[in-house]
């Protein structure tokens, strides 16, 4: 199958990307960033999430993943639900081959904690997947991942420092934070393996919500 993967050059796309590829199927990336792969069965392109003028026009996915995302960049509204919006509609929507959109969320969307318009954003994509399930109904689903902490380069401002990285674990229940390829495996499963669940959004959070208090360095 073709899987089209945005954010695809860094941490959770990437291995997101990646997972895909081991399995077989072939992967496009969108991305502003170059390529980070070489595989014989993946294709970069530069596009920008919320510019549909850079979108290519011959790509119709059998699966979508929706990643690319920013954190108290400006711009997590324009990023987070409307380029999601954008490429979901285009290449879902729109497209007749399409099986299933998976939304990568995040837990702030289901606790409010984090940045205000990152919180908002990430509430607004636990909603449009609901829209958009009904929307593709019966032909695709969708559905979202909501990670918690996850090992990626953006969070290495926590993970670098002692005093707040051990005030998270005392928060989180099984006292570790997620690798990238979890998730992509959680993603896999959810577009892959699964035929009967759509519309929801699923928590991948070591238990840390049921003590949610948000931790970042003071500015």
């Amino acid at each position: 199958m073709l899987v089209l993967v945005t954010g695809s050059s860094k941490g959770i796309g990437r291995a997101i990307a990646v997972k895909f590829l081991e399995e077989g199927h072939h992967v496009a990336g969108f991305d502003i960033a170059r390529a980070e792969l070489s595989h014989e069965n993946y294709t970069h392109y530069t596009a920008d999430v919320t510019d549909p003028e850079t979108f290519p026009g011959d790509v119709w996915p059998e699966i979508l993943v929706n990643n690319a995302g920013v954190q108290d960049s400006g711009r997590d509204l324009d990023v987070n639900i409307k380029g999601m919006i954008n490429v979901t509609e285009r290449y879902a929507i729109n497209n007749k081959n399409i099986k299933a959109v998976v939304n990568i969320g995040s837990a702030s969307g289901h606790t409010g904690s984090e940045f205000p318009e990152y919180a908002a954003s990430k509430g607004a994509v636990m909603s449009y997947t609901k829209n958009v399930a009904l929307r593709l109904a019966p032909r695709a689903t969708c559905n979202s991942i909501d990670p918690g902490g996850v090992l990626t380069e953006l969070n290495r401002c926590v993970i670098d420092d002692e005093k707040l990285w051990n005030a998270i674990m005392e928060l989180t229940p099984l006292k570790r934070w997620a690798e990238a390829p979890e998730i992509a495996e959680w993603v896999y499963f959810v577009a892959v393996k699964n035929k009967f669940m759509t519309g929801q959004n699923l928590l991948i959070d070591g238990g840390e919500a049921g003590n949610c208090r948000f931790i970042w360095p003071e500015n």
